[in-house]
């Protein structure tokens, strides 16, 4: 399943739903929805991961591009939904020390 989107807004920042995979084939889906999102020059971007079933390091280092992007755009980039698997790998390769990883409001 390749990687889509949904566009929306959570808790005072822009909200992208990715749901699919995010892998080599993830780039451009990923340059999309930023652009969708930075063009209101948002304060926090918050994506949500809890529709991904998989991330490789690939998906990881366009994670951090992205991380990358915000910081220059000034916006702050928080992480919901990550799985305890993804959230310790984001531990491990530090991105949980520039995004903040929050927990999704229980339904």
């Amino acid at each position: 399943m390749s990687l889509h989107y949904e566009l929306g807004n959570r808790d005072n920042a822009a909200g992208v739903r990715l749901i699919g995979r995010i892998d080599r084939d993830a780039s451009d889906t990923l340059d999309e929805a930023y652009a969708g999102v930075a063009s209101d020059a948002p304060a926090a971007i918050e994506l949500d991961f809890s529709a991904v079933d998989y991330i490789n390091s690939t998906g990881i280092a366009l994670i951090i591009a992205l991380l990358a992007r915000a910081r220059a755009d000034g916006a702050l980039l928080r992480a919901v939904g990550l799985t305890p698997h993804y959230q310790h790998i984001f531990d491990i390769t530090r991105l949980s020390d520039y995004i903040k990883i929050v927990q999704p409001d229980p339904k």
